[in-house]
């Protein structure tokens, strides 16, 4: 009889905790998939992109233009010939630089939101020497003193978020997020005044680099396009086949695995952001040196930000990221080629660039996961 109660009793509370479940389970749920196929994530990213130029040309359309014209203009604008090839290239440069420095802070889930910031302690750095001690050194040996400068300034900057991080556990997001605005801060206090050029009658402006301040020109494009990809060997080598490459991983996977392993996940958060900062400072440096010759407070022109999209549609893999920062520098030039030809406003430019990233970036969620409805098998998988 007792035994009877028992079972009586455990049947309620498996009833009550089924219809417990079942009253709080999300309509949805997101399950992470074991694994894809190449063939099957090449024909997702392909449709991903298909569906972009669809819905954007739907855009064009409301517009009053014609789609086919427009996209054409769009590849010809950025890739039609000697002169905007170069641009295009010039502009891929920075993107590229920026986010192998994001992608080593993101491996090991440090999420530095600061490589504006660390772009413009760079770019300072160099102008220092570029403005105010080009006369004492020959062009190489300033042009090298340049980069030390901007190496080291977008170090520290980097590493001062790290440094917290590692003593007292604060959120590196918001961090590096404010140091941006102290950075941009800090350089209107310099355009505006020590730094501005005296020859200007009044406006804010910071004086052109002398000659041997500036980067020379390899097929038409300052020299940062080698420096790039040099990096991308390096940042491929120092990730794959390292030590402390692999310690960076462990750190990304699980720090108390990291620990447990004994690696000293402080110095890990110092050093690797250390070098994150500083390759956000050698973008700095090919900016000011090889394309602008100056420095302004739009120095950074959101390279910053954009370079976050390239590290992740890239999936933090240096190789990768030529060929998405290309992509990018394309759709960056040919909208402004689109701007000029069809007189088309430069937000509903941009919105189309949204158009075809939010895609692409959307397309890498179902990659990676599942969505599952409420008391349902069914399951979104594309």
């Amino acid at each position: 009889m007792e035994d009877e109660k028992v079972t009586e009793k455990e049947n309620v509370t498996i009833a009550g905790h089924d219809e417990y479940k079942e009253h709080h389970e999300p309509l949805v749920r997101m399950v992470k998939r074991d694994t894809v196929s190449r063939e099957r994530a090449i024909a997702v990213r392909a449709a991903a992109i298909v569906s972009a130029l669809v819905v954007g040309g739907i855009l064009i359309l409301f517009m009053g233009h014609n789609p086919i014209f427009v996209y054409g203009d769009m590849v010809n604008g950025s890739l039609g010939s000697a002169l905007v090839l170069r641009e295009t290239a010039r502009m891929a440069i920075p993107l590229l630089i920026t986010g192998m420095g994001i992608a080593l802070a993101f491996k090991m889930r440090f999420w530095n939101i600061g490589a504006e910031g660390q772009i413009i302690a760079g770019a300072t750095a160099a102008s220092y020497f570029a403005l105010f001690h080009h006369q004492n050194m020959p062009s190489p040996v300033l042009l090298m003193v340049m980069f030390a400068a901007a190496v080291v300034a977008g170090g520290i900057w980097g590493m001062i978020p790290a440094v917290f991080k590692a003593k007292w556990n604060t959120n590196e997001t918001l961090f590096t997020l404010m140091l941006n605005y102290i950075a941009l801060e800090g350089i209107r206090y310099l355009q505006y005044g020590p730094w501005r050029d005296p020859g200007m009658m009044g406006f804010p402006v910071i004086s052109m680099f002398n000659i041997s301040a500036r980067l020379p020109r390899v097929f038409g494009v300052h020299v940062g396009w080698i420096i790039a990809l040099v990096l991308v060997a390096l940042v491929y080598i120092y990730m794959k086949k390292s030590k402390q490459g692999y310690e960076i991983t462990v750190v990304g996977e699980s720090i108390q695995t990291a620990r447990y392993a004994g690696i000293n996940v402080k110095l890990v958060f110092l050093r690797t952001m250390f070098i994150s900062g500083a390759i956000a400072g050698i973008t700095g440096f090919v900016t000011v040196a090889g394309a602008n010759f100056t420095i302004s407070e739009g120095v950074t022109g959101g390279v910053g930000f954009t370079a976050i999209t390239v590290a992740w549609l890239a999936k933090l893999n240096p190789a990768a990221m030529i060929a998405i920062s290309v992509f990018l520098a394309i759709l960056q030039k040919g909208s402004g080629t689109i701007q000029t030809i069809y007189n088309i406003p430069e937000s509903a430019a941009q919105l189309l660039i949204g158009l075809i990233l939010f895609f692409m970036l959307g397309c890498e969620f179902f990659l990676n996961f599942k969505l599952v409805f409420k008391n349902s098998k069914k399951e979104v998988t594309e």
